[in-house]
């Protein structure tokens, strides 16, 4: 062995050999075909479906975001819409209950005019009755009394009314001096 290592060219540990060269050259020739026709393709393909993702989940965000927005502004202005509602009704039932009040202090004015008339009418009833009883009892008093003064009994009963009535009339006139 050592004899033929001696006949052999001397091998420079820079450069490699010649068989080296066409062994890596021919692999690395293969090993960029399989890349460049199987992986670099399929590479590409993930990079663009990444790419689609990404730029497709952006556009979408954008979408929902501006769809959002707009729904946020529908929610804002019927929120606006219904306080305005709400104003509008509660405003509402403030003049009708106000209405409703009015109407039954009417009512109630008129019902109390109504008692406070009836409760008049009875009193006048009353006392017109009160009058005619004083009337009679004073008549029978100032008849048995003018009897008792004159000395004979005052029994006719026409006679009796006209004292009574004269009696009374200057009672009257004496009373509204």
């Amino acid at each position: 062995m050592f004899l033929a290592a001696e006949g052999a060219v001397e091998h420079s540990p820079i450069l490699p050999l010649w068989q080296e060269i066409v062994v890596g050259g021919v692999a690395f020739a293969v090993l960029c075909f399989v890349l460049m026709k199987f992986v670099f393709p399929r590479m590409e393909e993930t990079f663009r479906a990444r790419v689609d993702a990404i730029e497709g989940g952006l556009k979408r965000a954008e979408e929902a975001q501006a769809e959002a927005n707009q729904l946020l502004a529908q929610y804002k202005a019927q929120l606006a819409e219904a306080r305005t509602d709400a104003a509008k009704i509660r405003d509402d039932a403030r003049a009708d209950a106000e209405e409703i009040r009015q109407e039954i202090q009417a009512r109630a004015r008129e019902e109390s005019d109504r008692i406070i008339a009836a409760g008049r009418e009875q009193l006048n009833a009353e006392r017109q009755q009160i009058v005619r009883e004083l009337r009679a009892e004073v008549g029978t008093l100032a008849v048995d009394l003018a009897g008792r003064i004159v000395g004979e009994s005052l029994t006719d009963e026409a006679r009796r009314r006209g004292t009574v009535d004269r009696f009374l009339s200057e009672l009257e006139s004496t009373g509204s001096r």
